[in-house]
């Protein structure tokens, strides 16, 4: 693939990466991704992974003015007691690019990404997620409807608005919100996307909670076991 094709697809929000066999012989951990010098990333690796038992993936999207480090946080607890592979990406700049305007810069770093990942790591075709808090969940919508033929799942902590660049598939969804966030106020926010999802036809597991705007713990491991449990969706 050239570079012209590269961001031709980049700017219409396409991944073009896919699981395949890996290359090379992982080692269980924490790893810096090394494909940029000050905006990178890490990949975590659960004490049980082997070649030849595939594990689920779970991309993690961080917020506003985040980092790759606090995403990964997120989750990481859940990693080994459900066996599963996080893949965290630093944005380009301090919000995802699709939110300052348009698709480019960030996809094509996420494709770089998963690439890298798949050449690397055995992963489950029928359990790869795209998952993010607050900004890093807008954009995990936006990117999981849109390669819907990636993604078999889509959570959403705390989500403000959806623009995918078109749909394709039926990934999955897990949204959740907490009922008094002053940030992305739940009824402007997943109040409104829910329903949308919905009447798309979209799959959909809502979680509202007493709480602000954050991810509490048992609302984690809730959509890690939805993750893990639910069935994936025909055509992925």
């Amino acid at each position: 693939m050239d570079s012209k094709q590269a961001d031709s697809s980049a700017s219409e929000g396409q991944l073009l990466s896919r699981p395949k066999s890996p290359t090379t012989t992982a080692v269980p951990g924490l790893y810096p991704l090394g494909l940029d010098k000050q905006r990178d990333g890490f990949v975590y690796v659960p004490k049980t992974y082997q070649a030849d038992r595939p594990a689920p993936l779970v991309l993690m999207l961080h917020g506003a003015g985040g980092d790759a480090e606090g995403a990964l946080k997120i989750l990481r607890h859940l990693a080994d007691p459900f066996e599963m592979i996080l893949l965290a990406v630093d944005s380009r700049r301090q919000t995802w690019d699709i939110i300052r305007g348009d698709y480019g810069a960030d996809i094509a770093f996420i494709d770089r990404a998963l690439a890298q990942t798949f050449t690397r790591y055995a992963i489950d075709p029928k359990r790869v997620a795209i998952a993010g808090f607050s900004d890093g969940a807008s954009y995990a919508l936006s990117v999981g409807i849109t390669n819907g033929n990636l993604f078999t799942h889509v959570i959403a902590f705390s989500p403000g608005f959806m623009a995918p660049a078109r749909q394709e598939g039926k990934p999955q969804m897990f949204i959740s919100h907490g009922k008094w966030d002053t940030v992305l106020p739940i009824e402007r926010c997943s109040r409104r996307i829910v329903p949308q999802l919905q009447r798309a036809g979209y799959d959909l597991l809502y979680r509202e909670f007493n709480g602000i705007h954050t991810v509490p713990s048992a609302i984690a491991q809730q959509a890690v076991e939805w993750l893990t449990t639910v069935a994936s969706p025909k055509g992925n």
